[in-house]
């Protein structure tokens, strides 16, 4: 694929130090720099037409770029490339369709897309990239809505668009951070009936910790900046006075980087004209990105189960099911747990190792299910 059709070059240019996180990157500039062999490609969205503006915001993603390439690099060997801008398709279903196409290719490529702007709603190209991937994924969705309504701006109906779509491969989906009063019941009702997760702002407060391993869980993540505090995300279109700190986000951000699954993650909402005169979003948006990169690059390869890298622990219930097995890694003191499953197929033989935490493995040493088992085991 020539990607230099699908994006247009960034002029931004702020720190030469060879300490900066713009000196360790390769960028689109003057020419489109060699992707093969890149870990992590940085997109800029300027796409609005999701929530009926139809101008082309390439000044917000800049202001992005330009905070996060002030930043300091970190941990590792980057191999970080800045594809540029990303060109809007003649209408905003063809957009949709050119970023399901570009992201489709860098994750064939194994490269993972960290898209920056636009709105929310672009989260279904990032969900349609993963079409022909031949398995069940699981969506991650931090907002203060929930967007599933039936009529309105795009914005409000992308997820209902992702439940909808047809060829279906949604395995789990979760919501963080939704907001009651902001909430139909409805929606919430809807997603208890499919066996999907929803967990309200005051819940992942109380222990950000707890929310470890369903970020874990999840093959993508679509960040709306309107979860933050307005005080965090002035350049929010929406955000409120509650909602996550700048510092939870981060948080949030870092567990999804080194979350072995993770293969995209979005976050979108921004808007340069909203913003303070510092630039607060635009800061927290780049830390952001800067913490999922780091992230990254301390993932500790959690993947074989069957290595001696893990201790088994088998817990008898004496009902049904009679056990349930955890892992825990001895590398990064991680927890899983199987969902057995005999006559999975194909898709689904993917999904069967579960994440959780130790206070799983305590709960069943009580003799209790715990609810993400449950939920799991419904949906196999």
């Amino acid at each position: 694929m020539d990607l230099k059709l699908f994006f247009s070059p960034t002029a931004v240019d702020v720190d030469q130090a060879p300490s900066s996180f713009q000196s360790s990157i390769y960028i689109n500039r003057d020419k489109m720099p060699d992707h093969d062999g890149m870990d992590i490609a940085l997109i800029g969205l300027c796409e609005k037409r999701g929530e009926g503006n139809e101008t082309y915001d390439e000044a917000s993603v800049e202001a992005v770029r330009g905070e996060l390439y002030k930043l300091k690099k970190g941990f590792g060997d980057y191999g970080v490339i800045d594809l540029g801008n990303f060109r809007n398709g003649p209408t905003l279903e063809d957009t949709y369709l050119r970023l399901k196409e570009v992201c489709a290719y860098l994750l064939e490529k194994n490269i993972i897309p960290v898209l920056f702007g636009g709105t929310h709603d672009l989260t279904i190209g990032q969900y349609y990239a993963y079409e022909s991937s031949e398995r069940l994924i699981s969506v991650l969705n931090v907002d203060n809505t929930m967007d599933l309504e039936s009529e309105g701006d795009p914005v409000r109906q992308h997820v209902s668009q992702i439940f909808k779509h047809s060829p279906n491969y949604l395995f789990s989906y979760y919501h963080l951070a939704y907001q009651s009063y902001l909430t139909d019941q409805k929606s919430l009702e809807l997603l208890d009936k499919l066996s999907f997760e929803s967990i309200r702002l005051g819940v992942l407060k109380e222990n950000i910790k707890e929310m470890e391993p369903i970020v874990r869980d999840a093959d993508m993540m679509s960040f709306d900046l309107c979860a933050l505090q307005a005080f965090y995300a002035p350049g929010a279109s929406d955000s409120k006075v509650y909602g996550l700190t700048g510092e939870e986000a981060c948080q949030l951000s870092w567990y999804a980087g080194q979350n072995e699954k993770m293969s995209s993650i979005g976050f979108y909402n921004y808007d340069h004209k909203w913003d303070s005169e510092d630039l607060k979003s635009a800061f927290v948006i780049s830390t952001m990105i800067w913490y999922f990169i780091e992230g990254y690059y301390h993932r500790k390869g959690d993947k074989n189960f069957k290595s001696n890298d893990y201790l088994m622990y088998e817990v008898h219930l004496g009902g049904e099911p009679e056990t349930i097995r955890f892992y825990k890694s001895k590398l990064s003191e991680r927890w899983w747990m199987e969902v057995p499953n005999p006559e999975a197929q194909g898709l689904f033989n993917r999904n069967r190792m579960i994440a959780c935490n130790q206070s799983d493995y305590d709960l069943a040493l009580q003799g209790e299910i715990p609810d993400r088992w449950m939920n799991f085991f419904n949906k196999t």
